[in-house]
């Protein structure tokens, strides 16, 4: 019997440390209440547990498993971009010095 599972490689491992960040969990918290128009109080920060960025990044992706972003040209472009967004996002609440 043949496995046909796809097996999770780098990007993949890079996508679960970033949903393992408390850190991306408030990027998270701050982006939906930006893009969602919603009070800090409704939505504070801390609302993102890992598991709610894992499944915020695989639909993000398009994918249903986060090994799958290795097999995929679309969703690892995705997960750069999210990449890039949180890191510029990091930039500057460094530069506000909210770290």
């Amino acid at each position: 019997m043949t496995d046909t599972t796809q097996k999770g490689g780098q990007h993949s491992r890079r996508a679960a440390m970033l949903c393992q960040n408390p850190r991306f969990g408030l990027y998270l918290d701050q982006r939906r209440r930006r893009v969602h128009q919603v009070p800090v109080d409704q939505m504070p920060d801390g609302t993102h547990t890992p598991e709610d960025c894992a499944d915020w990044l695989r639909k993000a992706c398009s994918v249903e498993s986060r090994a799958e972003i290795d097999h995929n040209d679309a969703a690892r472009v995705m997960l750069d971009r999210i990449m890039a967004d949180y890191s510029k996002w990091e930039r500057k609440q460094r530069q506000r010095g909210d770290v």
